[in-house]
């Protein structure tokens, strides 16, 4: 499935083309992956620390529960990042959206790592807290769209899922950086030295993001397929104020105006033409980053605080197995430039479904053998559906909505999944008391995701 309209021709060389396309996909990659590394220190840390710093009062579940209630917060705020730089990157550039994206994500992060807790400002600790995680939220739900079209609006024909995959890896590459950091910061400081201030050095890293958006600002030049849309758009519109001006002065200033109209409101056109292409995708999609996000949160805090699993080694776990997928990524995109997105797509759904019970059986042994076992099959599932999904999103729409439109898909995924998925697995364990009910959670889910999916196959079809 490729049905975006194809790269313009430029003036440039092919020679500057191909090392804009190097600079524009490796700016992309590093922007995914820092904010990334930005968004999952917190979803760590409300794991490990945040509830007894920052909640307190109550039990040790309720605490969890208030720090991964925090962690969803970030999610509910990532759809009015996605809309506001989609509607402006559709207008300015993705470049600059990415760069603002950058620079947020960079000062939220730094400034929860030095947030007083609760025990030194009362109140004002959580609230903060939440604020920062809002902020964080903007941001990741502004940079994806951006960071991805900066991949694939450069990519040569035929190779978009590729490309795309390149923003892809930058989730599991934040995963084993924050994971390995936090490793880092507990193998170096007691129990109590980490609860009390080790914690924070992750979170401190978050100013290297501020460098990445000064370099991608500095360097990094707009995407083709956005300058081509552009030009395209400047002279149908110088066209239609020429034939105005034939047809006459006052039917001609309400022409120009519906032109302007048409150029400056991509997400009124997505919302009055295409929101269900939004709705498919976000369906379609929430699947993935629900199970993700119970696997590198949700079931951190079950073995650790459930099954009595040593901290280190879970970590260690999700690490290894984080690593795994920057091979299965790229090899997925790779063939769906090869055989379709939609069919690459479909199996990790299916994949998902199917061993979502498997994984927990394995999961409550307490052996961490088998939680590798566990996860890392789920891991490739969700490798193969993450590979060429920026490719698939971005194809959905044309390029003078597609900032807009993908993100929209994207983050309606990541609230209706992944920012709820930690908090109604801690609620499910302790309504139920089995993991099977958070099983069962995944699959309902992916139910969803594969009708979506054969929605999206039928319209490419009819195509």
């Amino acid at each position: 499935m490729d049905t975006a309209p194809p790269t313009l021709p430029t003036t440039s060389t092919p020679a500057q083309d191909a090392k804009n396309r190097r600079k524009g996909a490796t700016a992309a990659a590093l922007a995914s992956a820092v904010e990334w590394y930005d968004y999952f220190v917190f979803g760590i840390a409300a794991a490990l620390v945040l509830g007894d710093l920052y909640f307190p009062a109550g039990s040790p579940s309720a605490g969890v529960l208030a720090s991964f209630a925090t962690f969803a917060v970030g999610f509910l705020a990532r759809p009015f990042g996605g809309v506001i730089a989609g509607h402006l990157g559709d207008k300015r550039g993705r470049k600059p959206m990415l760069v603002l994206a950058l620079t947020l994500m960079g000062v939220a992060t730094t400034g929860i790592g030095l947030l007083p807790t609760y025990e030194t400002i009362g109140m004002a600790a959580p609230v903060l807290l939440v604020t920062l995680r809002v902020m964080q939220g903007i941001a990741v739900g502004a940079q994806w769209g951006g960071a991805m079209l900066l991949a694939t609006e450069y990519a040569p024909e035929g190779k978009r899922g590729i490309y795309g995959s390149f923003v892809q890896l930058g989730v599991p590459i934040g995963v084993v950086t924050a994971n390995s950091v936090f490793l880092l910061a507990g193998a170096f400081t007691s129990e109590s030295a980490f609860a009390a201030w080790g914690w924070r050095l992750p979170f401190l890293v978050g100013l290297l993001v501020l460098v990445l958006a000064w370099y991608i600002h500095k360097y990094v030049e707009e995407t083709p397929e956005f300058r081509a849309a552009e030009r395209a758009l400047a002279e149908k519109e110088k066209e239609e104020k020429g034939q105005a001006t034939e047809q006459g002065a006052g039917k001609g200033a309400g022409k120009g105006k519906g032109g302007d109209r048409a150029r400056n409101s991509p997400l009124r056109t997505i919302l009055r033409g295409h929101l269900g292409t939004v709705f498919l995708a976000g369906g379609s999609f929430a699947v993935n980053t629900a199970t993700f996000y119970i696997l590198i949160t949700g079931v951190l805090d079950y073995t650790t605080r459930e099954l009595d699993m040593n901290r280190g080694a879970v970590l260690t776990v999700s690490l290894c197995v984080s690593l795994t997928q920057l091979v299965l990524i790229p090899a997925s995109a790779a063939l769906s430039d090869r055989i379709g997105r939609i069919r690459i797509y479909g199996l990790g759904a299916a994949g998902i479904a199917l061993w979502a019970v498997p994984m927990f059986l394995l999961i409550d042994t307490g052996s961490l053998l088998w939680l590798a076992v566990g996860t890392f099959v789920a891991s490739c599932f969700l490798s193969i559906m993450y590979g060429p999904q920026a490719a698939l999103f971005a194809e959905l729409f044309t390029p003078e909505m597609r900032y807009t439109g993908a993100s929209l898909g994207y983050q309606i995924a990541a609230v209706l999944g992944g920012g709820l998925a930690p908090f109604v697995m801690v609620l499910l364990l302790e309504t139920t008391g089995t993991s099977m009910s958070v099983a069962a959670y995944i699959i309902g889910l992916a139910v969803i995701a594969l009708g979506s999916i054969k929605v999206l196959a039928d319209r490419a079809r009819s195509r």
